[in-house]
């Protein structure tokens, strides 16, 4: 990432000359966090305190830079990552043909429009095609596309559609039920208000029966 340092330690982007127009240079999602220097990232925050009217020399402050840029490693950890990759070899060849669902999978998230969390349950169902996956695994592909920034409705797109490629199943259902702190914390302040989003793919989407059964059992209460 190139920049320049002022005397507060303020993050200005170079700007570069392409096709006769003034560019900002780029940085790609995730970057800071494969190169391991978070010195830039922890700049921009000493500069938000600033912003906000506070003194990041104080003692309550002094290491909130870096703990909030390796929070954020953490909490984007997701573009560092693929479906692929976090499923492996946990594919095994199998003749079995009825649904298979992880319920109440748990899933943190962070709003892109206003950088702040979202959370809530996921359901993940699938009809196998000649192949399982571990079950472990479908909550990791979860985290994959959950830590990044996202909207609701994206997400389960996600999920639903690397499960397509990845297993190439009969059918792929996602349902995600979710309370956001954009709309709890600011805006219009409903604390009770609950976001579902539903994904479907394959059976799950051509067959009502199908569709039916996956959602009355991912809404149904736990049996235990």
């Amino acid at each position: 990432m190139s920049t320049t340092k002022g005397s507060k330690d303020v993050i200005r982007p170079v700007s570069a000359v392409v096709s006769g127009r003034a560019a900002v240079n780029v940085v790609e999602p995730g970057d800071f966090a494969v190169e391991g220097d978070l010195s830039n990232y922890e700049a921009m925050v000493r500069r938000q305190l600033e912003l906000l009217g506070e003194d990041p020399a104080r003692d309550g402050l002094l290491k909130t830079p870096s703990r909030v840029a390796k929070a954020m490693m953490w909490l984007t950890r997701g573009y560092n990552q693929t479906a692929a990759e976090v499923i492996g070899d946990a594919l095994f060849q199998e003749s079995h043909e009825n649904m298979v669902m992880v319920r109440d999978i748990e899933m943190y998230s962070m709003c892109e429009h206003h950088m702040l969390p979202f959370f809530g349950k996921v359901h993940v169902a699938y009809i196998p095609n000649g192949k399982i996956v571990g079950l472990s695994k479908l909550p990791r592909v979860v985290d994959v596309f959950a830590r990044r920034l996202q909207v609701q409705e994206r997400l389960g797109e996600q999920i639903a559609d690397a499960l397509e490629e990845t297993l190439q199943p009969k059918g792929v259902g996602v349902v995600i039920e979710a309370v956001h702190l954009c709309m709890m914390m600011r805006g219009v302040e409903k604390q009770s208000s609950r976001t579902i989003t539903s994904s479907m793919r394959g059976l799950f989407r051509d067959d009502s029966k199908t569709r039916s059964e996956f959602l009355r059992l991912a809404h149904s209460p736990t049996a235990y």
